[in-house]
């Protein structure tokens, strides 16, 4: 788990949020291993295709919670207007993070999204 939001989210025990959490950092993972490493493997592809199936069927959970959070972020500078996670999962194969600078500068936006969301679910705990 992204380092940051494992310290914000650790308060939340085992939940779906954790859940959406974990494969959207192996997702986030995959995304810039591709971009870096200009190639993707058979295993990038099989990944990718478990955790692209895995996110679109557990998204709508979390898309509505999640909007004015990455709405608030930032892309290439400017305010987030295109949902930074549905663009992330949209692509059909691995192979389309190659040379995708667009979807690299949408991850920021997706961490900043979760990350609040997860401090405004551990601020309705308290």
């Amino acid at each position: 788990m992204n380092p940051f939001t494992k310290s914000l989210a650790a308060k939340l025990g085992a939940s779906k949020l954790q859940d959406f959490i974990a494969h959207w950092d192996a997702l986030e993972q995959l995304v810039i291993r591709v971009f870096r490493g200009k190639a993707a493997t058979e295993a990038d592809e099989a990944e990718y295709s478990q955790l692209r199936t895995w996110l679109q069927a557990h998204y709508a959970d979390w898309q509505v919670a999640l909007q004015p959070h990455w709405q608030q972020a930032k892309v290439a500078g400017q305010l987030a207007t295109e949902d930074p996670f549905a663009k992330l999962f949209a692509p059909a194969h691995a192979a389309d993070f190659l040379d995708n600078w667009p979807a690299l500068q949408a991850l920021p936006a997706a961490r900043e999204g979760l990350n609040r969301l997860v401090i405004g679910d551990e601020e309705t705990r308290r």
